[in-house]
């Protein structure tokens, strides 16, 4: 008898599922706390949860992760240096802590229009290199060649002996500027999440699981260990993929609408007739427009462990996620009287740092590029939750928050607080952890915001899950505006809306919301079996799926005789005769398909190929096609459960 296990390192939990692969049926679960920011603690006491004996007989795991997602949201990214290669059309901001534009740079059919300034990029790295954890370079139109974008990576190699990340190898897509930020931030992501694969496959070991590893990705489908550790960005949003995936599979619906309520965000996404809906674009993160192809999803900084804080009588909830109040209290076993004794500030100082229920720790993380100021208050910052005050003492110097949340983007430090959570505690609906510690943080909050602690946790409550539905609304009906769908859900009309597909509710305590939604929204709403650990499941039921464009077009239009292109993801090559070139592209993608499964670990014969192939010529042209579009699809089955 084999089994499959599926893991899921969320926000709060990590959950991990065991699956029979005669039927598909699942046999074991288990539920552990994620360790934050290292997430293979929770991963480790969540396995050890499970049967040992059935986890011998276990030759498949697939993990998905909300670790690329998070960091983009809370922006704890690695910082990194960004080399823009010819005429960028600058739109926006870059996420990159260094800049450098030099020349360089093709032409639509990948003629070099200027050599690249190796020298600048020699000077640039030379003074940004301690102060980066990984390069990104991004030229123009590197996607009809890469060379200069490889020459570039080359030096830098040569220099800093650090990551490097290339545009071309994340999109074919057109997009300067989004191919610069999908490059950046991959850059960002590389240097986590290359040390939580390795930490995985390192713990998979440890426990005699002799299995191959998938991660799934942000587009519902698995992907092979090479690719997860040179394209992390790809696993951003896995988690919402995961939640689709399993969600179809535990409710049994293959068409439905999924509000999965994590601990750092609530992500809403929908499956047609068993195919999650993807983006027409890239996936949008953080404000960051991608090239990662990914679910349509809305997604929102607020979930169960998010931060909630208050100001001039208005409650926050977001968008950073902090260890809730109970949790910290389990933990620390002098933490609740600290709690207590903790001063409520002047409501005129109040921000997300200097609150009475804010409390910070020591993460374990190297110190890497650190100013005086920065230094000294992490000095000042122990292996015990301290406020503000305390710190303050130490450092003799009040930290400003400035300087606090550049410590938590380095992931230096880790943040304490309120959360809902901690209001599902002092309501009653949920009570894992230590109920006294919520209520006297919702007492003190509750002070601030001139209500009882009930009062004030039962607003939190209607927040979130006001926002829950109004992340599915805003889904439902893209492009309409957002401003009347809030109206709407906050009841300012007497009316509401009506869904015509079963909603799915995955999470921890999503039952405690389920109410006010059915008040809110005419639904179907729906909690499987097995919610709870539902994006583990998930993790288990991606097929894999390679798609490959490669274009063929002539040298010259004015000549098409002279020759034609052929640009594939790998590389440019050129052939006399147009039907070679075809020939060739057909050939070509077929092997970067087989090669990507046999990484997964899928057989040819596991494997089904499909081509599309599209032609363009203008009015009156009458040679071989002014290009040619070959997409080639691969659809592995990694594993066939007989359901």
């Amino acid at each position: 008898m084999h089994y499959s296990l599926g893991i899921d390192a969320g926000g709060t939990y990590t959950d991990a599922i065991l699956v029979k692969d005669s039927d598909g049926s699942v046999v074991s679960s288990a539920k552990a706390l994620t360790t934050y920011p290292d997430l293979v603690g929770g991963i480790r006491n969540a396995i050890e949860s499970l049967d040992s004996e059935l986890l011998k007989h276990v030759n498949l795991v697939s993990v998905s992760t909300t670790l690329a997602t998070n960091t983009v949201l809370e922006g704890t990214g690695c910082p990194v240096a960004l080399i823009l290669v010819g005429e960028h059309p600058v739109k926006g901001d870059f996420p990159a802590k260094h800049l450098l534009s030099i020349s360089g740079g093709h032409d639509f059919n990948g003629m070099e229009i200027e050599s690249p300034d190796i020298d600048a990029v020699r000077t640039f790295a030379s003074k940004v290199k301690d102060d980066v954890a990984a390069f990104a370079v991004s030229s123009f139109f590197s996607i009809r060649n890469p060379e200069h974008e490889l020459a570039i990576t080359e030096v830098i190699h040569e220099m800093t002996g650090l990551p490097v990340v290339c545009g071309h190898e994340l999109s074919q897509d057109l997009g300067a500027y989004e191919r610069a930020v999908t490059a950046a931030l991959n850059a960002q992501l590389i240097p986590i999440s290359h040390k939580f694969i390795l930490s995985v496959m390192d713990e998979i070991k440890k426990k005699d699981i002799n299995a191959r590893l998938l991660m799934l990705k942000c587009d519902g489908t698995v992907v092979g260990l090479k690719d997860a550790l040179d394209k992390p960005v790809e696993t951003i949003f896995s988690g919402p993929a995961a939640s689709l995936v399993g969600a179809s599979f535990l409710s049994g619906l293959d068409t439905c609408a999924v509000v999965d309520v994590g601990g750092t965000s609530t992500d809403v996404s929908a499956i047609i007739k068993g195919v999650p809906e993807l983006s027409d674009t890239g996936a949008v993160v953080g404000g960051w427009k991608t090239r990662v192809r990914a679910t349509r999803m809305e997604t929102s900084a607020m979930g169960g462990d998010s931060h909630v804080w208050t100001s001039s009588k208005v409650i926050h909830i977001g968008p950073r996620r902090v260890v809730p109040l109970c949790l910290a209290s389990s933990k620390y076993p002098g933490f609740l009287n600290k709690l207590k004794k903790s001063a409520v500030p002047l409501r005129s100082v109040l921000d997300r740092n200097i609150q009475p229920t804010k409390f910070f720790t020591r993460s374990g993380f190297k110190p890497v590029g650190l100013n005086e100021a920065e230094a000294e208050v992490l000095n000042a910052i122990g292996d015990e939750p301290m406020s503000l005050d305390e710190i303050a003492v130490l450092s003799k110097k009040y930290p400003s928050t400035i300087i606090i949340d550049s410590l938590i983007q380095k992931r230096l430090i880790q943040a304490i607080g309120f959360t809902p959570t901690d209001a599902l505690h002092v309501l009653g609906e949920y009570t894992f952890w230590d109920v006294e510690a919520s209520k006297t943080g919702a007492e003190k909050l509750g002070r601030l915001s001139r209500m009882d602690s009930y009062e004030f946790c039962t607003k939190v409550k209607d927040i979130v899950a006001r926002n829950m539905a109004f992340n599915l609304m805003s889904y439902i009906l893209p492009g309409i505006d957002r401003s009347g769908i809030k109206k709407i859900i906050n009841g300012e009309f007497n009316s509401r809306f009506k869904v015509d597909i079963p909603v799915v509710l995955l999470g921890g305590p999503v039952a405690a919301y389920q109410d006010i939604i059915k008040n809110v929204i005419d639904a179907e709403i729906i909690i499987p079996e097995h919610a709870e650990v539902g994006n583990a499941a998930g993790a288990l039921f991606g097929k894999g799926i390679k798609r490959v464009e490669i274009i063929v077009r002539p040298v010259s239009v004015e000549d098409p005789d002279e020759g034609y292109l052929v640009f594939s993801p790998l590389e440019r090559n050129s052939f006399d005769e147009y039907y070679a070139a075809v020939e060739y592209a057909n050939k070509h993608g077929k092997q970067i398909v087989i090669d990507y499964m046999g990484e997964c670990g899928v057989s040819k014969d596991n494997v089904e190929i499909k081509i599309n192939q599209k032609t363009f010529s203008p009015e009156n042209w009458k040679h071989s096609p002014l290009e040619t579009i070959i997409q080639i699809t691969g659809i592995g089955y990694p594993k066939k459960f007989m359901v």
